[in-house]
């Protein structure tokens, strides 16, 4: 697993951005999350050695934008050359998460046809506003890899009418003192819709104040991801081939 921002800096855009963990980390370094600027790492997947191979290994993932938005309107003049990176670099499988999605198709480069075959899109929705509002978008859209990611979530969802297509729906809590509540019983209930649909499910952390049977919880940021992970509830798809061999979900 690998890393790379080739920008920094967001803009808040819904509800789901109140307490981002960018601004809150770049409030305590005294930068301007507001200004986006081009990192000096903008080149790293394509960054060689003097023995001229690639520093960035081949055969991982590589988690891109993460300080950002992949689709932010400020990167619209650097967004070109990732795409020829992302090219270049077949043997690394590149994965960014958007809350911009309607912006997508206007921004694909010349040759996406449907989709490039190492590059997985993550649609982030934290309500069910935002999901009735993205993800009918996101459905339509050739993109290989599909994943919706439920952090934080804000509310009870309704995504089942959603999942065709998608490989993945991640849910996670808010990190913050101040954080919006997240009720286990509505992690359970994506779970639910997802197991139906045969859409691997992944329960990435909990929130700072977490509801589970009518008893609330506060608890460490250090151990947010420990017990979700504890929680034993993650689902794995079943491949089709292994339902032809009598495996079940």
């Amino acid at each position: 697993m690998s890393m790379w921002n080739p920008w920094h800096g967001c803009h808040r855009y819904s509800e789901g951005c109140k307490y981002c963990y960018i601004h809150k980390g770049d409030a305590k370094r005294g930068v301007n999350t507001e200004e986006i600027v081009k990192t000096d790492n903008f080149y790293a997947p394509v960054a060689k050695t003097k023995k001229k191979e690639y520093k960035m290994k081949g055969g991982q993932t590589c988690y891109l934008c993460f300080s950002s938005d992949f689709l932010l309107e400020e990167a619209d003049g650097w967004r070109a050359k990732c795409w020829q990176m992302m090219r270049e670099r077949q043997d690394i499988h590149f994965l960014f998460l958007t809350k911009r999605i309607e912006r997508f198709m206007s921004v694909i480069p010349d040759d996406w046809g449907d989709g490039y075959e190492n590059v997985t899109v993550c649609c982030t929705v934290e309500n069910q506003d935002r999901a009735d509002f993205r993800l009918p978008l996101f459905c339509q859209m050739p993109i290989k890899h599909k994943c919706i990611t439920a952090q934080p979530l804000i509310t009870d969802l309704q995504i089942e009418t959603y999942l065709d297509g998608i490989e993945l729906v991640v849910v996670g809590g808010e990190s913050d003192r101040d954080a919006r509540v997240l009720d286990y019983a509505w992690v359970l209930n994506i779970r639910e819709q997802c197991v139906r649909k045969n859409v691997s499910f992944e329960f990435r952390q909990l929130g700072t104040h977490f509801l589970k049977d009518g008893k609330m919880y506060t608890v460490n940021p250090f151990n947010l991801c420990k017990q979700a992970k504890e929680a034993n509830i993650n689902y794995q798809r079943v491949l089709s081939f292994e339902m032809n061999d009598g495996i079940k979900p």
